[in-house]
């Protein structure tokens, strides 16, 4: 079958640009890298990161937009800069995956999306955990009612970041809400629903006189329960404490840790699911674990199997559209 031929657009310090760009060497049986741009001066900023797109095209942006031959692009620049050169992309008629989740300009992130509807090409964001193994089967037992009607969603992401790390942090109202609960706030849709109020409880920790907030934290408001993402950066050993805990008239479903480090597979992941049912009440339910897994591979060929139309994006633009706005409120921008 024809490869995808796709160019990166960017990759940054803190997020998921380099694990893509490699991603997207992996899985050479789907995509050919045409090339790579980096608008931003992402070269002098992140000298440490240019080794990985050694060997490939360095391209501007005009022979990116203006070869009809790359019909995909993966938008992988600084979070603030992502609507920018996610629109652009669009109007040259890319089908595009782009980090989540986009920059705190509301008016441009929906220029974006009435762009996608119009030309109907792919626009894919990077929410990692949707295909997470387990998760992924959680979400498919909501939505077929295995677990009843969900009374709640408690999802946290925690870790610990150094103090230049959550400086950084600064860059966004909200702080690390905006930058990692972004991925538990899309859980928290996909499996509760549209929650009738957000509140936002962010806050910073003042850990080493770091005063942004580096502790987010939002609840949601249902008719029948309530659901919460939580990030603390300053928890020793939080990645391992990373949890998705699912709460249904019929069951729970805990997901704990979400990933596990496997040191002897690059980008190895496993993770572990408890499921229990009603009865009896102290039942301690059956644990499985997962297969090794990559974070981006199920991803990133998800998102070439939509380019070729081999499958529909189950995550619609409505629902995209829905999920960001409602970030923003968990961030505390109304």
């Amino acid at each position: 079958m024809k490869k995808i031929k796709i160019a990166q657009i960017g990759t940054s310090v803190y997020s998921h640009g380099n694990d893509i760009f490699h991603t997207l060497k992996k899985l050479d049986d789907l995509f050919e890298i045409v090339g790579f741009c980096f608008p931003e001066k992402e070269r002098e900023k992140f000298p440490e990161k240019m080794k990985d797109f050694e060997g490939y095209p360095e391209l501007s942006l005009e022979e990116i937009w203006s070869n009809p031959e790359i019909e995909a692009v993966a938008i992988e620049t600084e979070e603030i800069y992502l609507t920018k050169y996610a629109t652009m992309a669009a109007k040259a008629g890319k089908h595009i995956h782009c980090e989540k989740p986009g920059s705190q300009d509301p008016e441009a992130f929906e220029n974006l999306i009435r762009l996608a509807e119009t030309t109907g090409n792919v626009l894919h964001f990077g929410y990692m955990y949707r295909y997470n193994p387990f998760v992924s089967e959680l979400i498919q037992k909501v939505k077929n009612g295995e677990l009843g009607d969900i009374i709640s969603v408690e999802a946290q992401m925690n870790i610990f970041h150094s103090k230049e790390f959550r400086q950084w942090y600064d860059t966004f109202t909200g702080g690390v809400t905006f930058f990692l609960g972004c991925h538990l706030i899309d859980l928290i849709l996909l499996i509760h629903g549209m929650p009738e109020d957000v509140i936002p409880l962010n806050c910073s920790t003042g850990k080493d006189g770091v005063r942004t907030e580096d502790f987010g934290m939002a609840v949601f408001k249902y008719p029948n329960g309530v659901s919460f993402a939580k990030v603390n950066t300053t928890e020793v050993n939080g990645f391992s404490r990373r949890q998705l805990v699912v709460s249904g008239t019929k069951g729970t479903v805990e997901i704990k840790p979400l990933e596990e480090g496997v040191p002897e597979f690059l980008f190895g992941m496993k993770t572990y699911q408890k499921e229990c049912s009603l009865l009896p009440i102290r039942d301690n339910g059956v644990t499985v674990s997962s297969d090794v897994f990559s974070r981006y591979d199920s991803m990133m060929t998800a998102f070439a199997k939509y380019v070729r139309g081999e499958k529909e994006n189950p995550y619609t633009l409505e629902y995209e559209r829905a999920l960001y706005k409602t970030i923003l409120k968990a961030c505390g921008i109304s």
